[in-house]
């Protein structure tokens, strides 16, 4: 049952005709309509909250969209009005490609700083903080104190529309502004001001490298950015009891990174007493990314609970579009064609893709090592993540260390809509799991076993997991 599932989970169908209809209104009513009509979770989720919270909740933002007539504050407002069923798998995307995040200033403020001086100077400084020489591809940045603010400069870049002593950022301990490739300011505020160690500076969304003076950070904060700032799987030995698996994505387009690594790694895994598992950060992607991680957990048959999917002619369609999507095999197209035919015998009701609720897997082997493992969690892990860890939770072996996750699973199988305004698009779920309501994890999360709690730096999260597990 679960191998159906896998080939159906987190992909997106875009479907519907572009029009230009944008009144907010109007666009407002078609997406409520289409929601309530579609959406394996709406009456879930009115049964709970109430047909009365449900129209109060309406009504307030129904006067909300008479009044907007700006396209992009019209999407913010619809996905707030989706708010009310859940976080996740859920929501309203604005796809103008003329979007602008703020003015577009013409003329820059130019910042005259001699390279070699500025070298000189932080030669000086114990602990130059912002201050440094960055790099944020293409530009080579200097950051410096003047006054009350931080200034950041334009060393050197290939960017055409930019030239050396342009200001590309300046900010204080309460935020600041960032300007982009075509000049565009971007603010930010003081929560998105982050010294990482020594030599990483968010600004916002933008990520800078220090390149002068390098600094040396302490061996549990190098690690720790090591694993945050990856982008690929990998594997490292912390000690001789004990070695991390970071995976930063469950995407399928990851799968055969996390594959490789796995089967590179195999015989240094299975000697090992101790696994930690980083899945820090990581939103998920597909169940089929996870599978060679199991073996290496498995204690006990593991119990996979299944989902129904809400049949209506919209929802359907999108099986037809598959059966008929030529990137797929012909064995998956004449699956999806079987699901097709199989929902449209039960309109209006929810439908089993399989043949039972719940997949037992037994395997035939449980490993001497690894003998305990350890998975890092937190509040950014959500949707197959989730689901790996409901398996992962069922073996002897395995304790949660972290924060409680997001809690974005019991409503899946997202499917995308465009609007009758060709800028937004409506996504939303199209099975519920059987889990509900016994087990929620929609808007709640899975709890670790072990909770890290805010005195323990973010660097020391390695540390205390390998403690706990490694405690004699």
């Amino acid at each position: 049952m679960k191998k159906l599932y896998l080939l159906l989970l987190a992909l997106f169908v875009t479907n519907g005709v572009f029009a230009q209809d944008c009144n907010c209104e109007t666009n407002f009513l078609w997406m409520k309509k289409t929601f309530e009509d579609n959406d394996a979770g709406f009456a879930y989720i009115l049964s709970k909250k109430g047909k009365e919270a449900y129209e109060t909740h309406n009504s307030a933002y129904l006067e909300k969209v008479k009044r907007i007539t700006n396209d992009k504050e019209c999407a913010i407002a619809l996905d707030q009005w989706m708010r009310f069923f859940r976080q996740g798998h859920i929501g309203v995307d604005f796809n103008a490609k003329d979007i602008e995040v703020g003015a577009i200033i013409k003329k820059l403020e130019t910042v005259k700083v001699d390279t070699r001086e500025f070298e000189k100077y932080l030669n000086t400084k114990k602990d130059p903080g912002y201050e440094g020489i960055w790099f944020a591809e293409p530009y080579k940045i200097g950051i410096k104190k003047i006054g009350d603010s931080y200034v950041g400069f334009i060393i050197e870049t290939t960017a055409e529309n930019w030239k050396a002593g342009e200001l590309k950022t300046k900010f204080d301990e309460n935020g600041g502004v960032y300007y982009l490739r075509n000049k565009t300011e971007v603010k930010f505020g003081k929560s998105k001001l982050k010294l990482e160690g020594k030599n990483n500076l968010e600004l916002g969304n933008f990520s800078l490298k220090r390149i002068y003076p390098l600094l040396k950070n302490d061996p549990d904060t190098e690690l720790d950015l090591k694993l945050l700032k990856s982008s690929r799987p990998f594997l490292e030995r912390l000690n001789a009891t004990t070695v991390i698996l970071r995976v930063p994505s469950f995407e399928i387009t990851e799968k055969k990174y996390i594959d490789s690594v796995i089967r590179v790694n195999r015989a240094t895994i299975l000697a090992t007493p101790s696994l930690i598992i980083d899945l820090r950060n990581n939103g998920g992607g597909s169940d089929a990314s996870f599978e060679e991680i199991l073996p290496f957990l498995y204690t006990n048959p593991v119990r996979t609970v299944g989902v129904e999917f809400l049949s209506t002619k919209l929802n359907n369609q999108r099986m037809l579009d598959l059966s008929n999507n030529l990137e797929f095999d012909e064995a998956s197209r004449k699956k999806f064609k079987e699901y097709y035919e199989k929902l449209e015998q039960s309109l209006g009701k929810f439908v089993s893709l399989s043949d039972r609720k719940v997949d037992i897997e037994k395997r035939d082997s449980v490993y001497t090592y690894p003998q305990q493992v350890g998975i890092l969690i937190n509040e950014r892990n959500g949707s197959t993540t989730e689901q790996f860890l409901l398996a992962a939770k069922q073996s002897k072996k395995v304790k949660l260390f972290g924060v409680t996750t997001f809690g974005m699973l019991d409503i899946s199988n997202v499917h995308t809509l465009a609007f009758p305004c060709a800028k937004f698009e409506l996504y939303y779920g199209l099975s519920k799991s059987y889990r509900i309501p016994g087990m929620a994890v929609d808007d709640i999360g899975l709890q670790p076993d072990y909770y890290i709690d805010g005195t323990i730096e973010r660097n020391g999260w390695i540390k205390l997991t390998n403690e706990v597990l490694n405690y004699k």
